[in-house]
């Protein structure tokens, strides 16, 4: 038979057939073509034993991207790259600009789970674009299509369809653009963030950083435990010590660490406890709230309510009241009360995987109540510059291991109190190429001159108690004077 009477002979036959069923939905009546529909799935089904799951892109009337496809998206993405013919790139603008790979419409790649053989395909539904139009748009609706033998139903929509979700929504968080928060009032807004800071670059002693970096891993990994122990899964730390001693650049550091977006929290900006709320409600999972000068913040213990009780008492005319009352209304109202439930309460528990950071400069003003074990769990004191410090800030300023003036930069660190912030300074490259004695040599000659202001502080200190003792003496001599004066008059 040639090829133009074959094509003819399909023709004909494809022609009958779409007869014969344009009859049978015509005449036939309905309960009729249903049970002929519903036995001819059920003898399908008996000769071909595979079952298929659809997942689309878009869920409900294509206002929100689903989930689901998102995660499957991402899982699929690393074995795409081996086995699919024909792929998409994209560059993600995370930290790293990573490039993403994802298989293109219509390819298929398989996939296994404790032995079993699956397959999935991607494809897209086009609808018809519109008609009389100069700029015809045609509405695309993309999906993943899921096949596996009937056989194993119960691993797969377990087990097997759980941990790729679980491991899609792992990659979407590293490969996620991260985030800088900070609050207007009780909304967030947000910038990318880019800090640099790393563990490896932070001036600290190697020992301290070590505790502090297992514990952050320790509680990324924590999830199961928590929800045995009926905690919320958070974790609280203070960080305080003197200015410059690098809190903001640990915080970065944390952040860099674990993957999370940060929350800078002002609280003066925040007008009440609700709109405290609100805004931890909208914190992410993964995350760091930020609050920095806690001390300085607001006047979160009982001083604020003896401050009001004195300003009241000196306000005679009803003017100064009402301007008091009126300036008050504006400033934030958030208590100690509601920031601690904020920290640990049940508001608390809205969310997880999250890390509360207050730092201070004065660990000595906080309210016992605030700082105490539960809320802020870790507490990190970070000093003045000591010698391992000092090595890590030369290695990365000056590249440097080791120095002939390293002793003796060590030996003044010992009898000083200098931040890591001013040593860094000293070690900051002046020139092209840097002159790596000159900067030791400045950071050594600031060392001395703070060894001698110190020792002028304390002299004078001395000096100062000294005189305080000797004049309390003679106020008591002169208290012993009176005393035998009036003795002898009575007498």
């Amino acid at each position: 038979m040639e090829s133009k009477d074959l094509f003819t002979h399909v023709g004909s036959i494809i022609a009958s057939f779409m007869f014969i069923w344009a009859m049978f939905q015509q005449y036939f009546p309905y309960e009729l073509r249903h049970n002929i529909e519903k036995y001819s799935q059920r003898l399908l089904v008996f000769f071909y034993p595979y079952i298929q799951i659809t997942f689309n892109e878009f869920t409900g009337d294509r206002f929100m991207r689903s989930d689901a496809y998102s995660a499957i998206e991402n899982y699929l993405s690393s074995r795409s790259s081996t086995q699919a013919k024909r792929l998409k790139a994209d560059i993600v603008k995370n930290s790293n600009q990573s490039l993403v790979l994802s298989m293109d419409d219509h390819e298929e790649v398989s996939d296994e789970y404790e032995g079993i053989k699956l397959w999935w395909r991607s494809g897209k539904n086009i609808s018809k674009s519109q008609v009389f139009s100069f700029y015809p748009v045609t509405d695309e609706k993309r999906y993943y299509k899921l096949t596996f033998h009937k056989r194993h139903r119960d691993v797969i929509l377990g087990p097997y369809l759980t941990s790729v979700l679980k491991e899609g929504r792992a990659i979407k968080v590293r490969n996620r653009m991260r985030k800088l928060y900070t609050n207007h009032g009780s909304n967030w807004s947000h910038v990318v963030f880019e800090h640099p800071a790393t563990f490896q670059t932070l001036a600290m002693e190697p020992e301290k950083k070590k505790e502090i970096i297992d514990d952050l891993i320790t509680f990324s990994k924590a999830e199961d435990f928590y929800a045995r122990i009926g905690r919320a899964w958070k974790r609280g730390y203070l960080l305080y010590g003197p200015p410059g001693t690098g809190k903001s650049t640990m915080i970065a550091a944390m952040a860099n660490l674990l993957g999370y977006d940060l929350y800078d929290l002002e609280l003066t900006a925040v007008k009440d406890n609700t709109e405290l709320r609100k805004l931890l409600i909208e914190t992410s999972s993964k995350s760091i709230i930020v609050i920095e000068d806690i001390d300085c913040s607001l006047d979160l213990t009982g001083q604020r309510r003896k401050k009001k009780e004195e300003e009241d008492g000196n306000a005679k005319d009803p003017r100064q009241k009402i301007e008091k009352e009126e300036r008050e209304t504006k400033n934030s109202q958030v208590t100690l009360s509601g920031l601690l439930n904020f920290i640990d309460g049940l508001w608390s528990a809205c969310g997880g995987e999250r890390l509360i950071v207050f730092t201070t400069n004065y660990i000595e003003k906080l309210d016992p109540a605030l700082i105490r074990k539960g809320r802020m769990d870790k507490h990190i004191e970070l000093s003045y510059c000591n010698y391992e410090a000092f090595a890590v800030l030369a290695k990365n300023y000056l590249n440097l291991d080791s120095h002939k003036l390293f002793e003796r930069v060590g030996e003044l660190l010992g009898e000083t109190e200098i931040t890591p912030a001013d040593v860094a300074e000293h070690l900051m490259p002046k020139t092209v190429p840097t002159d790596v004695e000159f900067s030791l040599r400045s950071l050594i000659k600031e060392l001395e001159l703070a060894k001698e202001e110190a020792k002028e502080k304390a002299a004078k200190k001395e000096a100062e108690a000294e005189a305080e003792a000797v004049e309390k003496l003679l106020v008591v001599n002169e208290e012993a004077k009176e005393e035998e004066k009036e003795v002898t008059t009575t007498s």
